[in-house]
């Protein structure tokens, strides 16, 4: 999480949803829509990597109590001033790779907007990691990009990039779904074969689901 430490954070990141285009609107929509009709009012849930709490409001509407995670200490300081009149969220300091949750103590965990490609970790860790905390019953929500949405994508890139939230796009590195900046930012996306290596010999069950063409869920039930 090194670049969203450094660079990408706070206001800055604030900046990136500014400049979302329609489509990356719907898009944004979309993903919290899906992650709504799997919560329930007695839920706990966490995000993985929730940034300065973006979604969080949208999600605390129904659930009993939301937890954003990031390593980002901007991010939290001044998500914490974004939320201050939202009780039932609580934003903390924590390392996705090693939860300091209590085994099956959540009821829902959430990772959405590709983040498993933000955090320089192994994502079948970060997912075993999950798994261990979620209830029996639960549910674990990872999100990435659909295939279709590329070239929406790469223009909210390019928009990024221009304002100079992002490096310069190298564009002869870019393609076949992963951006790639000269100053070393790198996002790669998840198909459906890498979901299913991801989730392979997993004691729970997977469901893959494409969100209107915008967005790839993985659904996981311990």
């Amino acid at each position: 999480m090194g670049y969203y430490d450094d660079k990408l954070h706070a206001r800055r990141l604030e900046r990136v949803y500014e400049l979302a285009t329609p489509a990356v609107e719907r898009y944004l929509r979309g993903e919290i829509d899906f992650v709504r009709q799997h919560l329930q009012s007695d839920m706990t849930m966490v995000e993985l990597g929730c940034g300065y709490g973006r979604v969080l409001p949208a999600l605390a509407e129904g659930c009993r109590l939301v937890l954003g995670m990031d390593l980002a200490i901007a991010n939290l300081r001044h998500g914490r001033s974004c939320l201050a009149a939202h009780p039932s969220i609580r934003l903390l300091a924590m390392d996705a790779a090693e939860l300091a949750f209590p085994d099956h103590s959540l009821d829902a965990v959430v990772c959405i907007q590709n983040g498993l490609s933000a955090f320089a970790v192994d994502p079948v860790r970060l997912i075993q990691e999950s798994l261990r905390v979620t209830r029996r019953g639960g549910v674990l929500l990872f999100s990435t990009y659909a295939e279709a949405f590329w070239e929406h994508r790469l223009e909210w890139f390019q928009l990024q990039a221009a304002e100079g939230l992002l490096g310069e796009i190298d564009w002869e590195a870019t393609g076949g779904g992963e951006i790639v900046c000269r100053d070393g930012f790198r996002a790669t996306t998840f198909t459906p074969d890498d979901f299913h290596r991801l989730t392979r010999g997993l004691d729970a069950t997977v469901e893959l689901h494409n969100v209107d063409d915008t967005s790839l869920f993985c659904v996981i039930r311990p």
